[in-house]
């Protein structure tokens, strides 16, 4: 064991039998006589734990703890105490302290104070680090891209970051919302609070209400506990509304008074619970088109809508795409143990031809494909999906269709092109049609369409 225990007690006894259960016990042990030499210690040396008698003169152990709580967050405390102080060491937990120990105590239940508090810490400190990651992935500065409308779009996302505003992060699939949210989310004062995502899109209209709000025990059917549902686990945090649009109108209602009155009931419950939650959502559709078609309410725009934040296209920042190729082919040579080294120029002409309806997902998508089947140094174009040199037609935003037809004709068409110009993948298709992988799911099956190869089915690109 390497831990680094500090020991405090102006008894010149406790002292010296503490240090030497807990030096047999493998610790490394330091003493001080007084408050004031243990602070001193503590500014030129870390350590893992600090066990600190209650009463002491000039400085006692409750002023102790709270300088120590200053200086240095992540070490944990134990106060030793003699009967008549009990209170006082309560009052420590309140305070921070892990625990206390009374006076007289045997070697045996002291080292097992200690192990449970150093295991503690180690929590603590794998928490940070983990933390650490989790904000280095999910910083500003991660994000590829220098392309000024990009550039443009940081200023606005690092405003936002610092304000407790609700923000509405508007863009095609693909482009980056949630890594957006996340960035928002890591580089906010809420870093440290949980940040819980919510695909609207995906949860079966029946159970959305209690995912957000949690249920009382037999609520409904199926109802065998209570459960705590999105928003209360987001408390202190920041919930991510993902495709927002999805959302029943049923349940928007509900959504709007949890913005306006920071509260919400749990199903089958009349108490209100109030919660500190920043609400982010996203959307790829126009929400004032969802409006006029009475599928989304306009007061709950206008409270979602504080901050605007609308994602580029790729197609809007070409220049990024050479960045971008450079970076999934690092991260996906160091994920399977490849050394490719770079795009050769006739792939990377291809790249910069094509539409790229799925966005940046979808280039991520294409570079993986090619690291794991390049059979050299470099990417080229036959590691690369040959839809790709479609590129200049798909740059024109338009489907060769023959005309004169029905409408619902043109549509089977339209929709027949889209997913033979995306081989079949259903999400790019949607993509194309500008319409959900649900809306397209629900059109195949209204018009009986089916293929003769299976379609495939993808996450959706957020």
């Amino acid at each position: 064991m390497n831990e680094k225990i500090l020991v405090v007690d102006d008894d010149k006894l406790v002292n010296e039998f503490v240090e030497e259960t807990l030096t047999r016990s493998g610790y490394d042990v330091t003493t001080a006589m007084s408050a004031e030499d243990a602070l001193e210690l503590i500014e030129i040396e870390e350590f893992d734990l600090i066990l600190s008698d209650v009463r002491m003169p000039r400085m006692d152990g409750i002023e102790l703890l709270k300088r120590v709580r200053k200086l240095s967050p992540s070490t944990v405390v134990i106060m030793i105490t003699a009967f008549g102080t009990v209170k006082n060491a309560v009052e420590a937990m309140k305070i921070g302290a892990f625990d206390y120990i009374l006076k007289p105590f045997p070697p045996d239940e002291l080292e097992l104070n200690v192990k449970r508090a150093l295991q503690l810490h180690s929590l603590q400190v794998e928490n940070d680090l983990l933390r650490g990651e989790v904000g280095r992935k999910y910083s500003f500065e991660s994000i590829v891209g220098k392309n000024k409308v990009l550039t443009d779009v940081f200023d606005l996302v690092r405003v936002a970051a610092d304000s407790k505003a609700t923000i509405l992060i508007t863009g095609e699939s693909g482009t980056g919302k949630e890594l957006f949210a996340r960035a928002i989310h890591y580089n906010s004062p809420r870093k440290a609070g949980p940040f819980i995502r919510v695909n609207c899109a995906s949860l079966p209209e029946n159970l959305i209400e209690s995912e957000l709000f949690g249920h009382e025990k037999g609520a409904f059917t199926g109802a065998i506990r209570q459960s705590k549902g999105r928003f209360e686990l987001a408390d202190g945090g920041t919930i991510l509304l993902d495709e927002i649009s999805e959302m029943p109108m049923s349940l928007q209602a509900k959504l709007l008074r949890v913005l306006q009155e920071h509260e919400f009931e749990r199903v089958g419950s009349g108490v209100p619970i109030q919660v500190d939650v920043r609400v982010i959502a996203t959307t790829n559709r126009h929400l004032w088109t969802e409006i006029r078609e009475g599928n989304f309410r306009e007061d709950l725009f206008y409270r979602l809508n504080v901050i605007q934040i609308e994602i580029p296209p790729l197609r809007a920042r070409k220049d990024d795409i050479h960045a971008l190729v450079s970076h999934f082919i690092e991260k996906y040579n160091n994920e399977n143990g490849r050394t490719v080294g770079k795009l050769a120029d006739n792939a990377l002409r291809t790249l910069m031809a094509y539409h790229w309806p799925g966005n940046v997902r979808e280039l991520e998508n294409v570079i993986q494909r090619g690291v794991v089947t390049c059979k050299g140094d470099a990417i080229t174009n036959d590691d690369i999906p040959s839809y790709l040199s479609l590129g200049e037609s798909a740059e024109s935003g338009s489907l060769r269709l023959p005309m004169p037809v029905s409408l619902s004709e043109l549509e089977k068409v339209a929709i027949l092109e889209a997913l033979k110009f995306t081989s079949g993948n259903r999400t790019k298709a949607a993509d194309v049609l500008g319409i959900t992988s649900r809306t397209l799911r629900n059109k195949l099956a209204e018009y009986g369409m089916k293929q003769k190869e299976p379609l495939v089915e993808e996450e959706e690109l957020t």
